[in-house]
């Protein structure tokens, strides 16, 4: 072939690429891309006039306090001052209960109850799907208290309120603390008049409070008084043709979504030397590797002191975690890096058959969801400077600021490398679509990987103690 055929053909070729701006510009389409700060500073707005007459009476800082200190807002209780008797139910039809997670039957009624009235997208199209695998492995850690799995029962025995706490180590900047990880309200439809849900947490705080523990952790999507943080949650379409027929991505034109799917499509295999799944010999360097990058990159972090909690969390579970290390090739046995992602489908509610010319789309029943999980990597790089750079520098201050910027962009190299990767496992295992938060160190990589940014926000709130706002990208946390 002549140089100009090859000319030819190269210019041919990059003609049909689409550009890194317009490929973007299908992403925000793709993923219900909205104007954020429009979104927040209207959430803001309301929230400044909104009475909140349940958390105006509790241990959290409002809406209008500014932070001067961090610390508990109240000092731990003396074991009489602590309720023994739970709070009174509106109605002689109720009853509390303790739902035993370990009972089949029992977790069969709460999947039940979570599948058909928990949380809804605001156009009330899609519902998280809970399986019972995951609520054994989010409600059952090392150390759970199976009373603080709190449920409600109608006289018939039907389970129609639950809200759950588990304990967890948490790290607030430079103080740890044993908290109580708060989720799962849920209340059947026919009780959200009632006003189940101050009493549902105040109960499940008593509870809380005979055990010791007066901190707890608890993110929610609206705003509340009032948050420590909130994150936005990023999408990375792995199937573009299902999640526009489903709804959850706005409807593109034929060669929009053809030049969306060639732009999204992966390699076949990973690519990382080394990576495989994680074995049980690895949870010890897993959790040291976990808990240094943990705390020496964020400001809100969990702590794990046990290796069997690590084994909890991150040990491979069919259909629920998927959890990958690399060995070191020189020196096998060393792991030097690992990634996470966890299966939570979504139900479709409203799945409407798009009728094309051709043919009808396929009506789904569920989105197929991966989320970011853990990660960790190296973060001690030796990373030196000449003598004319720290001249240049002219101090030790700017010299560690361009110390740390080195080190975080081969920290950005390594993790585009591993997230590229996880992308791959999660498409070959079937994922429709891979989430996660603008948290972590994740903004190192979803623009080039692809992700686009969703009209969701999480936000966490800490109660009885306060702490100055954090930053999307020092949060370290991840809540299921």
């Amino acid at each position: 072939m002549s140089d100009k055929d090859s000319e030819a053909k190269n210019n041919a070729s990059q003609a049909e690429l689409i550009s890194t701006e317009k490929l973007h510009e299908l992403l925000r389409k793709l993923d219900m891309d909205g104007p954020a700060m429009t979104k927040l500073e209207r959430e803001a707005e309301a929230e400044r006039n909104a009475v909140h007459e349940f958390w105006s009476t509790q241990p959290v800082p409002q809406t209008a306090d500014t932070v001067t200190r961090e610390g508990e807002l109240h000092a731990p209780l003396a074991p009489e001052q602590i309720r023994t008797e739970p709070y009174a139910l509106p109605s002689e039809t109720m009853e509390w209960c303790v739902v035993d997670v370990l009972d089949a039957q029992q977790m069969r009624e709460l999947y039940v109850l979570l599948t058909e009235n928990y949380v809804e997208d605001s156009d009330s199209m899609f519902r998280f799907n809970y399986p019972a695998e995951f609520l054994n492995w989010a409600l059952m850690p090392p150390g759970f208290e199976p009373q603080w799995h709190v449920g409600v029962r109608d006289t018939a025995g039907q389970l129609i309120a639950f809200i759950s706490g588990i304990p967890m180590d948490i790290m607030v900047r430079d103080t740890t603390m044993r908290m109580a990880e708060i989720n799962y309200l849920c209340l059947h439809k026919s009780l959200r008049s009632q006003r189940m849900a101050p009493l549902l947490i105040k109960e499940v705080t008593r509870r809380i409070h005979l055990k010791g523990v007066f901190q707890a952790v608890y993110t929610v999507g609206k705003l509340l008084p009032k948050p420590v943080a909130t994150c936005r949650y990023f999408h990375r379409s792995l199937n573009p043709r299902k999640l526009m027929e489903t709804g959850f991505s706005q409807q593109l034109s034929a060669p929009e979504l053809a030049k969306v799917v060639a732009a999204m499509r992966l390699p076949t295999t990973p690519a990382v030397p080394g990576l495989r799944a994680m074995r049980k010999g690895d949870v010890g360097q897993v959790r040291k590797l976990l808990n240094r990058f943990l705390k020496r990159r964020f400001e809100i972090v969990p702590v794990f002191r046990t290796d069997a909690e690590v084994a909890h969390w991150l040990m491979p579970r069919s259909d629920v975690v998927w959890t990958y290390v690399v060995e070191d090739a020189g020196r096998p046995g060393r792991i030097t890096d690992f990634f996470s992602f966890y299966s939570l489908p979504s139900a479709v509610l409203k799945s409407e058959t798009r009728k094309s010319a051709r043919k009808a789309a396929p009506v789904y029943r569920s989105v197929n969801a991966a989320y970011l999980f853990y990660y960790g990597t190296r973060d001690d790089y030796d990373v030196s400077l000449t003598p004319s750079e720290r001249e240049m520098c002219g101090g030790a201050k700017r010299e560690k600021a361009l110390v740390r910027a080195r080190t975080d962009e081969l920290i950005r190299k390594r993790l585009l490398e591993l997230m590229a990767d996880a992308l791959v496992l999660a498409r070959n295992a079937g994922f429709d679509v891979f989430n996660c938060l603008d948290m972590m160190d994740n903004s190192m990589f979803t623009r080039e990987l692809k992700f686009g940014p969703g009209d969701g926000y999480l936000r966490y709130y800490l109660f009885n103690y306060m702490a100055r706002a954090i930053e999307s990208p020092k949060v370290g946390f991840v809540m299921l």
